[in-house]
């Protein structure tokens, strides 16, 4: 057997898979040393708009385009510097040029070729001037591809308003979640603990989900603060609650610190007013 031409055959079989094993890891290399994400985050009934990201080229900035739901307007844009880990952040404010309902488009772009992989576009729901609760995330960093999340809160679980006009026999229920395939149970508890109605709702697509709940009758004679409660799991995060005050079968008036002050202010002037009229009519000699 020849072992000179056998040691010879052998290395340059291991020179070959080296070979093939550097190749391999300079494309995996190359392939997640590009591309750039994006993050849009607002609460709820908010006017500002977070915008986050990260990029791997950090030699030219990063501009932002807003546009109107139906594409016709752009109501804001901005430029912003990565630093020197990549990241960049920015803000936008809902502002009197947001008249349309809808989703409106925030564009980042960093490449002058337009290229895809640092152009990215993210989408925020505004109604009435208002950001709907958003946490969307676009981004092709990892793979070379682009894939976007939910529109809504990642995570978060579960969040719930109740929205009722004083005087009012309806309470309007208001939430979001981030897992729409589970229904979302609503209870809705009197002050002494008895369920006075219970509910069932479906979220929508973007983790919305809205009830109207009528009041009054029988079960809610009692009066004070019924407790509205949302479950979807049996994970703490997927359970939350709100309280809306009743009495006499109708929502009661919340008097904050102005309201009161106005209060006093018209007893006082009341007062003041019959002091006067009664002096005025007291007989003169």
């Amino acid at each position: 057997m020849n072992f000179k031409r056998s040691t010879t055959s052998m290395a340059i079989a291991l020179m070959a898979l080296s070979l093939i094993s550097m190749t391999s890891i300079q494309q995996d290399a190359f392939a997640q040393s590009q591309g750039m994400s994006l993050t849009a985050m607002a609460d709820r009934n908010s006017d500002t708009i977070t915008v986050t990201g990260k990029t791997i080229s950090k030699i030219t900035d990063v501009t932002f385009r807003v546009t109107s739901p139906s594409g016709n307007n752009v109501v804001g844009i901005g430029q912003v510097s990565p630093d020197v880990n990549g990241e960049f952040t920015t803000e936008f404010k809902i502002g009197p040029t947001w008249t349309e309902n809808g989703f409106y488009t925030v564009t980042a772009m960093q490449s002058p070729q337009q290229s895809s992989l640092y152009t990215l576009k993210v989408l925020v729901e505004v109604a009435n001037g208002m950001a709907k609760k958003t946490l969307v995330t676009e981004t092709n960093m990892e793979s070379g591809l682009v894939y976007t999340t939910p529109n809504v809160a990642t995570d978060k679980g579960i969040e719930i308003y109740a929205d009722a006009v004083i005087g009012s026999t309806t309470i309007n229920i208001e939430g979001t979640t981030d897992r729409v395939s589970q229904d979302v149970t609503l209870t809705i508890t009197a002050p002494n603990g008895n369920v006075v109605s219970v509910a069932q709702v479906s979220p929508m697509l973007n983790g919305e989900f809205t009830k109207e709940i009528t009041i009054g009758g029988p079960l809610w004679k009692q009066n004070g603060f019924y407790t509205v409660s949302a479950k979807q799991f049996d994970d703490p995060k997927y359970t939350a609650s709100t309280e809306v005050d009743i009495k006499d079968g109708v929502v009661v008036p919340e008097f904050g610190t102005i309201a009161a002050m106005i209060l006093a202010v018209a007893i006082i002037s009341i007062i003041a007013v019959s002091a006067k009229s009664r002096l005025s009519i007291m007989p003169r000699y």
